[in-house]
């Protein structure tokens, strides 16, 4: 009987490879080649799912966001608020060696779509999703009476996402002076502010 492939989970082998190449070699230094032999695959077997390394990248991209998703979900449930906010806010942040690898992965595909208009316009969908999220909890704080200052609610968001967005950069490039506890303490600094309004 022939074997039943999981297209899907190989998609997903696929990306943890790419992972794991670009942390040891960089984005440039990630040929097509390594990855197929670091996920135990021939080369030509990458073909079918991903023709090129661009190709590769944006599925990737794509699989970090929803597992980000996923992740937020799941620590937001039962809270809701400035409680929700936080939860939220710590799954983009690069906390632990998953996170910090979707951060390897997420600064290259930025860089690319700087020049490709397909890759910009689902990164921006992306971040839309994660705006709109970011306002939804803010809403709910303040109508819990958790937030106190008088900054819009735009402001706090296109902030929140700065804050969390560029720590991933920062925690790639300086990690010594961008720990978790050096970024949650950042965090947690801002949203004090938030709450009593100082």
């Amino acid at each position: 009987m022939p074997k039943v492939v999981d297209h899907d989970q190989r998609r997903v082998d696929l990306v943890e490879a790419t992972w794991r190449i670009i942390a040891r070699h960089g984005i440039e230094g990630a040929t097509m080649r390594d990855i197929a032999a670091e996920a135990g695959f021939a080369n030509g077997a990458l073909k079918p799912y991903f023709p090129t390394k661009d190709d590769l990248l944006t599925f990737a991209f794509d699989h970090v966001f929803n597992q980000t998703n996923e992740r937020m979900e799941k620590s937001t449930a039962g809270h809701t608020g400035l409680a929700a906010l936080r939860a939220f806010c710590h799954e983009i942040l690069p906390l632990d060696d998953t996170r910090i690898q979707e951060a390897r992965i997420v600064i290259p595909f930025w860089q690319k779509a700087l020049t490709d208009p397909s890759k910009a316009t689902l990164n921006e969908e992306s971040m839309r999703q994660w705006r709109s999220r970011l306002h939804e909890h803010l809403r709910e704080a303040r109508a819990a009476g958790d937030i106190h200052t008088t900054a819009p609610d735009a402001d706090i968001v296109g902030h929140l996402m700065t804050v969390v967005l560029g720590a991933q950069i920062t925690a790639v490039l300086s990690p010594a002076e961008h720990s978790p506890a050096r970024l949650i303490t950042q965090l947690e600094g801002y949203l004090r502010v938030l709450a009593t309004g100082d």
